[in-house]
């Protein structure tokens, strides 16, 4: 008997990294899932890995930047399996990079409409639906970057910060709705958003990740889909409104660092277009 039986969710950023993991473990515990993401080549293939596990999957292209899209996501897990349970606003991507004073406007605000603006129309559209289910989950992706700011990530750290006050203001509104709203805070975790696929880009993470937090090795997305597991299921019935940590001890220290292959500055897009490229998700 899977946490998940008989639940259905969407998980947006799908294709690759932590929300693929996630997606085949909501699946491999019995949910119905809702893959979103501007990548379709690797959103049909994480349906196809769900679908191998014995899992139940559909895939949806979506922009998270656009309402129309991310209302159609929460309406195909509707039509497809009858009902929402869970919602997880897992897109996103590094973003703006490169010290605050030359940040462009047009860089700022892209990165705030990835991964915060996308979470508020997440979390809109999925709650009537939550309701008539009768209760459910609302689980984002923020960052430890959202707990103590990082250097030359600034507006990716201001966006995340924003998560964390969001999760406990709507946490507040839909208690009583049996709602509980939550985010997860990883730290330096070893995803296609990091190496980007580069030649023995993959292997060079991990080596600089391990010597970020107490515990030596980097993060892997299997790390943030245990916790989206818990949070999704009912063991976590008591618990909303919370930043859950993930980050093998980084918040305790190491407050300024940077990761190697980061630009001096511009814009940090999706993991499976090239770095120039300004439009998508992780």
């Amino acid at each position: 008997m899977g946490k998940l039986d008989g639940k259905v969710a969407v998980i947006t950023g799908a294709a690759s990294g932590m929300g693929r993991a996630t997606a085949l473990r909501f699946t491999k515990e019995g949910a119905a899932v809702v893959l979103t993401d501007l990548n379709a080549t690797g959103g049909e293939d994480a349906v196809a890995e769900c679908a191998a596990a014995g899992g139940k999957a559909v895939f949806q292209r979506t922009d998270v930047t656009s309402e129309a899209d991310i209302k159609a996501a929460v309406d195909r897990a509707v039509r497809e399996y009858g009902k929402l349970d869970i919602m997880f606003n897992n897109a996103g991507v590094a973003g703006a990079i490169g010290p605050i004073e030359k940040v462009t406007s047009q860089d700022w605000d892209r990165t705030f409409a990835i991964l915060l603006r996308a979470v508020f129309l997440g979390m809109k559209y999925s709650i009537p639906e939550l309701r008539k289910a009768g209760g459910g989950s609302i689980i984002t992706t923020s960052s430890v970057a959202g707990l103590r700011g990082s250097g030359y990530l600034a507006t990716y750290s201001a966006a995340k910060g924003a998560i964390i006050t969001l999760t406990q203001a709507v946490a507040i509104e839909l208690g009583h709705d049996k709602i509980r709203v939550n985010c997860i805070c990883p730290g330096g975790v070893n995803t296609p958003l990091i190496h980007r696929g580069r030649p023995g880009a993959e292997e060079g993470a991990e080596k600089n990740m391990a010597r970020m937090q107490p515990i030596p090795r980097a993060g892997r997305p299997d790390d943030i889909a245990n916790m989206a597991l818990f949070l999704a299921s009912d063991d976590a019935e008591w618990i909303t409104g919370t930043a859950m940590v993930v980050d093998g001890g980084m918040n305790t220290g190491n407050a300024r660092f940077r990761l190697a292959g980061l630009p001096d500055a511009g814009f940090s897009g999706p993991s499976f277009e090239h770095s120039g490229d300004r439009s998508g998700e992780r």
